[in-house]
Formats: structure tokens, sequence, C-alpha cells
């Protein structure tokens, strides 16, 4: 065995494996729902939530890929999916050849305002209704700290 890796604790282990279940669970309910109930794939909201998170409804591609973290070759395939049914269209980049940007659509406004009521009562009940306000805020903090540290050291 290396000795140096610095091995989980069996406290760090059960935190940890306890927080990785959370997650996967948590997202497997929540994508599900979204299926089910809105015909919205959990990537398709992820995609218009961002979306309608900036200026215009627009980003350029790359951006987009980077802030979602996903591959590009994912991007770009999700992103032609989500053009076939009208949630968004792809706009040349006039200032550059190369680039593009994604740009929502009126039909995906249209589903993200369907969704977006649902997931949220979904979020309450599988999640927030479940934490304290203190709690809340002790995981706001923690997300905050992880991701600003990840964000100095791009991956």
């Amino acid at each position: 065995m290396d000795e140096t890796v610095r091995w989980l604790t069996p406290e760090e282990q059960h935190a940890w494996r306890g927080f990785v279940r959370l997650h996967e669970r948590l997202g497997g309910r929540l994508a599900r729902m979204l299926q089910a109930e809105s015909n919205v794939s959990a990537a398709d909201f992820a995609v218009l939530v961002h979306l309608t998170d900036v200026p215009e409804g627009r980003q350029r591609f790359l951006d987009l890929s980077q802030a979602l973290e996903w591959e590009k070759s994912r991007m770009s395939h999700h992103i032609a999916r989500m053009a076939k049914r009208g949630l968004v269209t792809r706009q040349e980049c006039p200032e550059d050849g190369r680039g593009a940007f994604v740009v929502i659509t009126e039909a995906g406004r249209e589903a993200i305002e369907a969704a977006a009521p649902r997931h949220v009562e979904a979020v309450r009940a599988l999640f927030l209704d479940h934490v304290t306000p203190a709690e809340l805020r002790v995981l706001a903090e923690i997300s905050d700290r992880v991701v600003s540290r990840m964000d100095e050291e791009p991956a």
C-alpha cells in the first residue's frame, strides 16, 4: 500500500459516501420527475436554467460547456438534440468564425417555465424540508468554499 496516500478516516469516508449517495439519489429522483412530468431531461433543464440566467438567453458554446462542466463533444451532441426539439438554436459568432452561441428559444422558455415549479416542489419535498435553516447555511458555505477552490484550479 502506498504510504503517501492520505486515506480517508472512517468519519471522512462515512461523510463522503453519504454525500455521494445523497447526490446520486437526489439527482436521479429529480431527473426522473422532470422527464416524467415535463418531458425535459435533467441535462435539458441544466442548459435551459443556465440560459435563462444570462442576458438575452444566449451564451457562447464554450462558456456554457465550461459552466456545466461538460466535455465539448457532450455539449455539441446535446445542443444538437435540443435544437431538433426547438428548445435552443445555435448562432454563429460574427466576431469569431470558429465560435458559436447557444440561444434559448420561445419553446425553450415555455419548457423551463412549465418544468421549474414542479422541480422546485420536488427540491423542497426531497431535500429542503428535511434540513434546518442553520444546516442550509452551513451547506451553502461549504458548497461556496469548495466551488471557489475548484474555480481557482480549473480541470
